[in-house]
C-alpha cells in the first residue's frame, strides 16, 4: 500500500519525498531538513529516529515522528531496506587519497574491510559540495551499510547533513566529537602539549607556530595544547611567531619563509608544523635559504606519516595512531551492523612523540 495522500490544505494534492526520490528539487517536497526544523532538532537526530542508528531520548523521538507525520515526510524505501537486507559494503568519502596521512588511515580501513569479510567503496570528494553531492548519490545506489568520513576542510552543519543524507551508520575520522556523528581522533590537545613541551625540556625558549586554518578542528586543539603548555612555562611566542597556513607541504614552506622574512635577531629557536607534510615544507624553505638543519633551526612535526623517517634530517613528530584509528572505525561499524553494539559518541586515542633528528640543541642567533 502506498503513503496516504496529502493535500497542501487546499484540497490540491502535495507531494512528498524522502532522501532519492524523483524530482527532489521540487518546493512542495518536504525533506529531512523540513522535519528537523519542525522538530527543533538537527538532521543527524532524524537520521537515527528513521534508520535506528542510535539511541534517541523518547520525547526527542516522539516529537521527530510526530514531524513526520504532520508534513508528510516519506522516508526513501531503499535506504530503509538496507537494515534488513546489508550488502557489506562500507563508504568511505575522503579530501584526497593522495595525501599521506589520508591514505595511510584509508590503508587502515581498508584492511580492516577485507578482514572482516566487506568491500571499501572509495570516494574523492576534494571537499567539494557538488562532487559530495554526486557521490552520496553513488552510495546510496551501491547501498552501502555504513560510511566512514575524512574531510580537510569542514563548515558547519556539514559532516551532521552528510551523514544524515546518508541514512547509515556513520562515523568521522580525525574529527572532533560533539556533532552528533561518533568521531574518532587523537588527543590534539596533548600531542601539541606533547611538542612543546620536548622543545622546552631541550632548552628552547623561542619557538614559533606554523598552524592549520583556524576552522581546522584538530588544528584549533593542537593550538590549545601548544598554548597552554607556553603559557605555563613563561614562553609566549611572538605575535608574528603565530602562522596560519594551508595545511600543505606550500602551506609549510610559505609559512616558514614568512617568519624567517623578519630580521635574523628576531627568528624563533625551533618550529612547531601542525602536521608533517607542512614540517616537509619549513625544512625545503630553511634549507634553500642556506640554513643547517637543526644546527641554525629545529622543527617538529605532526602525525608521523612514513616519510617523515625519511626526510632530511629525519624529522622528529608526534605519533598519531593512525591504524588504530582506521581498523578502530571499522571494528565498531561492523559490530554495530552485525551485533547491535551502540555507536560512541567518541573514540580518542592518545599520541606519543617520536624522536629523531630534527631538533638540535638551541643556540642564540647572531644578528
Amino acid at each position: 500500500m502506498g503513503a496516504p495522500r496529502r493535500t497542501d490544505g487546499r484540497g490540491a494534492p502535495r507531494r512528498i519525498h524522502g532522501r532519492g526520490a524523483p524530482n527532489p528539487g521540487e518546493e512542495d517536497m518536504v525533506t529531512i531538513k523540513d522535519v528537523a526544523r519542525a522538530a527543533d532538532v538537527s538532521g543527524t537526530t532524524v537520521s537515527h529516529v528513521i534508520n535506528g542508528t542510535r539511541f534517541v531520548a523518547p520525547d526527542t523521538a516522539e516529537r521527530v515522528r510526530a514531524a513526520i507525520d504532520r508534513l508528510g515526510f516519506a522516508p526513501n524505501g531503499l535506504a530503509q531496506a538496507l537494515k534488513g537486507s546489508r550488502t557489506k559494503a562500507i563508504g568511505m568519502m575522503v579530501t584526497s587519497s593522495t595525501n599521506p596521512f589520508f591514505a595511510a588511515l584509508i590503508h587502515g580501513v581498508e584492511r580492516a574491510c577485507f578482514a572482516r569479510g566487506y568491500s571499501l567503496i572509495l570516494c574523492n570528494s576534494e571537499d567539494d559540495p557538488e562532487k559530495m553531492r554526486v557521490y552520496r548519490e553513488v552510495l546510496r545506489v551501491r547501498r552501502i551499510d555504513a560510511l566512514v568520513l575524512l574531510t580537510a576542510n569542514q563548515w558547519p552543519g556539514m559532516t551532521e547533513d552528510l551523514a544524515a543524507t546518508a541514512g547509515v551508520p556513520t562515523i568521522a575520522l580525525d574529527a572532533a566529537p560533539g556533532n552528533g556523528i561518533t568521531a574518532i581522533a587523537d588527543d590534539s590537545g596533548l600531542g601539541g602539549r606533547l611538542a612543546i613541551a620536548y622543545l622546552a625540556d631541550r632548552g628552547f625558549r623561542s619557538m614559533a607556530l606554523i598552524t592549520g586554518p583556524a576552522t581546522h578542528a584538530r588544528s584549533a586543539a593542537r593550538l590549545t595544547g601548544a598554548m597552554d603548555a607556553l603559557t605555563e612555562r613563561g614562553l609566549i611566542p611572538r605575535p608574528e611567531h603565530r602562522v596560519e597556513a594551508d595545511l600543505s607541504v606550500a602551506g609549510g614552506h610559505g609559512a616558514t619563509r614568512q617568519v624567517l622574512s623578519a630580521p635574523r635577531s628576531t627568528w624563533p629557536q625551533a618550529l612547531f608544523c601542525f602536521n608533517d607534510v607542512m614540517a616537509m615544507g619549513a625544512l625545503s624553505a630553511a634549507q634553500g635559504m642556506g640554513l643547517s638543519l637543526p644546527g641554525d633551526l629545529s622543527v617538529v612535526g605532526y602525525d608521523d606519516i612514513e616519510l617523515a623517517a625519511y626526510t632530511a634530517p629525519p624529522l622528529t613528530t608526534i605519533h598519531q595512531p593512525v591504524p588504530e584509528m582506521g581498523e578502530g572505525a571499522i571494528a565498531l561499524l561492523i559490530d554495530h551492523l552485525e551485533r547491535g553494539v551502540p555507536l560512541p559518541e567518541s573514540l580518542i586515542l592518545p599520541p606519543r612523540l617520536v624522536v629523531r633528528d630534527s631538533v638540535g640543541i638551541p643556540r642564540e642567533f647572531i644578528a
